[in-house]
């Protein structure tokens, strides 16, 4: 609805698919783009494996997402997961050393957890003061989005949790057996 009201339908097309079993033939995309959704896969060898067999030689990887902090547990209920079955986090050293193995050069990191955690602080002082708008991540997330954003909020204080924009390039010439 959002690219038929800007006009760019005609650019635009959705395919649905899994992240374990991209429905794309090898080397199709010179980007891929991934924002919050590791979080919920168990599986993550398999979907970087996938995303990197769609990336054509040289393509970018671009990821936005929630991982394990060094300061224990996650609190839930989280915009993510409201139980710890459904959270499948890792640590960055974790995350570096899956892209790396799978065939990945990492070009960029950088950690934005200060940024997460004053959008955060943000959030609930707007709350405090206006509540809530007609419009936001609440109508998405359901009756208990508040305390989701307390526990995300607090993930993020008490360094359980850490938040990391990444890009990592496929390797020219893949230096792993297939």
């Amino acid at each position: 609805m959002l690219a038929e009201h800007v006009a760019l339908s005609h650019l635009v097309s959705y395919r649905r698919g899994d992240a374990l079993n991209l429905p794309f033939p090898d080397e199709t995309f010179d980007v891929v783009w991934t924002q919050h959704v590791a979080m919920n896969i168990p599986d993550k060898a398999t979907m970087y494996r996938e995303v990197h067999r769609v990336l054509k030689p040289g393509g970018v990887l671009a990821i936005y997402d929630i991982l394990a902090g060094p300061a224990g547990q996650v609190v839930f209920p989280v915009p993510w997961a409201r139980l710890p079955e459904t959270s499948f986090l890792v640590t960055p050293n974790q995350l570096r050393q899956l892209l790396e193995e799978t065939g990945f050069e990492i070009s960029s990191w950088e950690d934005t957890t200060a940024a997460a955690q004053e959008w955060f602080a943000s959030l609930a002082r707007n709350i405090q003061q206006s509540g809530l708008p007609p419009l936001g991540f609440h109508v998405l997330l359901g009756p208990d989005f508040q305390v989701m954003a307390q526990n995300q909020r607090r993930n993020l204080e008490e360094g359980r949790i850490v938040l990391a924009q990444v890009v990592a390039r496929k390797r020219q010439t893949p230096n792993y057996p297939p």
